[in-house]
């Protein structure tokens, strides 16, 4: 048998079974090993059983960050790099959230930054379980296209500095092979898996900054924040390996964000909060965020300064003047966009507004100490607003609109919540489902009315 290392790239017909068994072993793949299997995998002369096989040995044993940044590097070079002018380099910035409730930072992020001067050539995903997809909520606009192609997605940066994309088929291929089988092998969930997924399509981008939004709590991924810290830092280490500056921001997802979860229903209160109406925990992580790419392309000096610029432009209405640009780019009517982008606007004269609602009410007085995200998401996507498998439709009517904050005090009977649902009726149990998500006590420790924050921790700490 041949030495693990001679001979790995020069494996066509499909990887040496050798290679599994050094990473199932617990060995270090070299980067010539690492380079072979991507390759087969994009080449599809693996058999998907040993793909399985050695993502479980990815999985189960770890890999360092040699292998970890070997690992982005192939999958991100297994298709299309992007390519920009050379007068947007040093202004390509992206971000990426690891999934929560109510998540639509990207909608007011991404023309906030556009405003500041930065080109933002963000690359979405779809919502699946729980957690809700920024392409999905866009769809809910009528006209709204989100395949754009590579040269689409340069004309729409050049005149409005910022665009909401799909993945293209030809961008990281290997990603959707592995990201496939990963599902099915219960290897979602290994952070070096996780971090080549991300980092290598980000990498794709061709980026001069990125940043993380790393969450942790009962509807993250992360479930406390130990495992997220450690994550982010993988991350961090992975972006910096292609040669992306890159921060995380580590924020709890135990509630929501903003008070709005469902796709038409959040598309409203980002417009609210472009319109200066955003409710604090929302803006606290679009001014983070965006501050924090401020810095790294040296726009700005500091952190507060950035926070201070993301919030100007999105209270001052640059950043809605440039979603509405964006809208018409990429393919709503103008009329559309400018009624949705109005003061005032009759919402739902454009998007499609549920059949039903229904309020739920508070089961005492006393003050909101908790309200849980992930029972309120998993319910909404019982109903329709979510999917449970990769192109399954969604409705993007359905949803609901938080009426109270955690904090509050409120009156037995009060309305805590508005259900937007449609045929699909709510059952006994999915009811007491979301009854249960609502806590109402007496807690000294909780102000009355306090500021919620998410944002726990900056890494580097240097950005802190």
């Amino acid at each position: 048998m041949k030495d693990h290392g001679v001979d790995a790239t020069s494996q066509t017909a499909n990887i040496r079974p050798d290679l599994i068994r050094k990473k199932r072993d617990g060995g270090q793949l070299s980067d010539d090993e690492i380079k072979a299997f991507i390759q087969a995998v994009k080449e599809k002369t693996i058999q998907d059983s040993q793909t399985g096989a050695m993502l479980m040995a990815i999985c189960l044993n770890g890999m360092v960050s040699a292998e970890i940044k070997a690992l982005t590097r192939e999958m991100m070079s297994s298709g299309e790099v992007m390519e920009w002018p050379d007068e947007w380099k040093d202004f390509m910035v992206d971000k990426h959230s690891t999934g929560g409730v109510g998540d639509k930072v990207s909608l007011v992020l991404a023309p906030a930054l556009a405003a500041c001067g930065c080109k933002v050539p963000m690359i979405s995903g779809r919502g699946l379980a729980h957690t809700g997809g920024t392409l999905d909520k866009l769809e809910s606009i009528p006209g709204f296209k989100v395949e754009q192609s590579r040269e689409q997605v340069k004309r729409i940066l050049d005149s409005v500095g910022c665009c909401i994309v799909g993945q293209t088929e030809t961008l990281v291929p290997a990603d959707r092979v592995l990201y496939a089988l990963r599902d099915i092998t219960s290897t979602v969930d290994s952070l070096p898996l996780v971090t080549g997924s991300i980092i290598s399509k980000k990498g794709a981008e061709s980026l001069s900054a990125l940043v993380l939004d790393v969450k942790f709590g009962r509807a993250a991924i992360c479930k406390d924040f130990e495992s997220a810290t450690e994550l982010a830092q993988m991350l961090v280490e992975a972006g910096n390996g292609l040669g992306i500056r890159t921060a995380a921001v580590l924020s709890g997802m135990n509630s929501t964000i903003g008070r709005c979860v469902g796709n038409s229903v959040e598309v409203i209160e980002s417009l609210e909060t472009l319109k200066g109406n955003g409710p604090d925990d929302l803006m606290e992580l679009v001014t983070t965020q965006g501050g924090l790419l401020l810095v790294m392309t040296g726009l700005v000096s500091d952190l507060s300064e950035g926070r201070k610029q993301i919030s100007e432009a999105v209270v001052g209405g640059a950043a809605l003047s440039k979603f509405q640009a964006m809208m018409e780019a990429q393919g709503v009517n103008s009329d559309t966009a400018q009624l949705l982008c109005s003061t005032n606007a009759d919402y739902y004269s454009v998007l499609r507004k549920a059949k039903h609602q229904l309020e739920l009410k508070a089961p005492a007085d006393g003050i909101v100490l908790e309200i849980d995200g992930l029972a309120l998401a998993q319910v909404l996507h019982r109903l329709g607003a979510g999917r449970s498998k990769a192109g399954e439709p969604v409705n993007h009517s359905v949803g609901a609109v938080l009426l109270v904050s955690i904090g509050q005090r409120v009156t037995k009977g009060d309305p805590w919540l508005r259900l937007h649902y449609e045929d699909l009726a709510l059952t006994p149990d999915q009811r007491n489902h979301l009854e249960s998500a609502l806590t109402v006590g007496a807690d000294k420790k909780i102000q009355t009315q306090q500021k919620h924050t998410l944002v726990e921790k900056i890494l580097p700490e240097k950005y802190q």
